[in-house]
């Protein structure tokens, strides 16, 4: 365990978390919402700092990044815990385990940065569990993958305070946001009490305030956030606040953690709402968890020519420019390429790290 930041005392005696919106208040020995921050004394302490619920080496794409360094490796892992209560949970195991429950592999930033070098990894994702809830033990990776010339990768919900939105993700290169759904009442009775207003503020923020890549992951549960009606808010949102150019994906549901008894996402869904989006003027939209190649390429949003060609993980055709433009119309992709596709295909190798 490490000493937290992010905590102020509060005049009753308890210490107050904030760093994020749910600003948790605890007395002596008690954890906040997301089990892993916790009270110690008269400070606050991150219980999983050094350790990770698994390493394993991934496509970035599963992350998913489709705009950034097609084609390469990511050395991915995650802790335990989450500030979030998803009923939906994919990853329930890991976002809901006590704080020591899962964390098999141990591991200090040095070695995570050496590791992803030695695996020809071309960036570390926080993954599996939301990185904001140890945002300390990141930052400190991130700056050890930095001196290497290592990217990172912050996978997030994106529900952080302002102090805790500008250190994590401004240490990162990249960042894929969860935006759940575009209704309160779904933030409020599906995530766990949380609220809409600040993933909205972090994706701002992300687009107008930092020169972090990001992209935009909406999971379609049946039912519950796949209307045409809020599909339609969600899209014309992103277009005026975010602009065209920021790559959404929509990703297929399975039943999961406390909605087993809601159908999967069909594949007709997520095309239905990739159209509705395009329509809204989003240029680079997509569709994950199905095998689905043109929902899954890259196309020229000018000309229509095809630049990246996927399927599901794997990277086929990639046709760009040095300069990252199309070929045929010269039109410049928005992203972070490289002048060839990385090869590492849909691979997904499992590693130890020890100290």
């Amino acid at each position: 365990m490490t000493k937290a930041r992010y905590w102020r005392p509060l005049p009753d005696g308890r210490i107050e978390c904030y760093l994020c919106p749910r600003e948790c208040r605890l007395r002596d020995g008690q954890r906040g919402f997301c089990f892993v921050r916790a009270r110690e004394g008269d400070s606050m302490v991150l219980t999983t700092d050094g350790r990770s619920s698994g390493f394993c080496i991934d496509p970035i794409e599963k992350k998913p990044l489709n705009h950034f360094l097609p084609g390469t490796s990511v050395l991915s892992f995650g802790t335990a815990g989450c500030n979030l209560g998803c009923q939906f949970c994919q990853n329930w195991d890991i976002s809901k385990a006590r704080a020591m429950d899962r964390l098999m592999d141990a591991a200090d930033a040095a070695q995570i940065a050496r590791t992803a070098s030695e695996w020809d990894c071309e960036s570390v994702a926080f993954t599996y569990n939301d990185p904001v809830i140890f945002a300390e033990y990141a930052i400190d990776v991130a700056d050890a993958c930095r001196e290497r010339g290592i990217r990172t990768v912050a996978v997030s919900a994106g529900y952080v305070n302002p102090e805790g939105r500008r250190d994590l993700y401004g240490a990162m290169d990249a960042a894929n946001i969860d935006l759940k759904a575009f209704t309160e009442e779904f933030y409020f009775r599906i995530t766990g009490g949380a609220h809409l207003r600040p993933v909205l503020d972090a994706l701002v923020w992300l687009k107008h305030s930092s020169d972090v890549w990001f992209e935009i992951t909406t999971l379609l549960i049946p039912g519950h956030n796949d209307s045409d009606a809020e599909l339609g808010a969600m899209a014309a949102w992103i277009v005026a606040e975010l602009g065209p150019d920021v790559p959404h994906h929509f990703s297929a549901f399975h039943p999961d953690h406390r909605m087993r008894d809601v159908p999967p996402t069909p594949r007709a869904t997520l095309r239905r709402a990739r159209q509705i989006a395009l329509a809204a003027g989003e240029r680079y939209v997509y569709t994950g968890n199905v095998r689905d190649p043109e929902g899954q390429s890259t196309r020229c949003a000018v000309c229509g020519e095809l630049l990246i060609g996927r399927d599901r993980y794997s990277v086929g055709r990639y046709r760009l420019r040095p300069d990252g433009s199309c070929p045929r119309c010269r039109t410049p992709l928005p992203g972070v390429f490289a002048a060839a596709s990385g090869g590492f295909g849909s691979r997904r190798i499992p590693i130890s790290i020890t100290r």
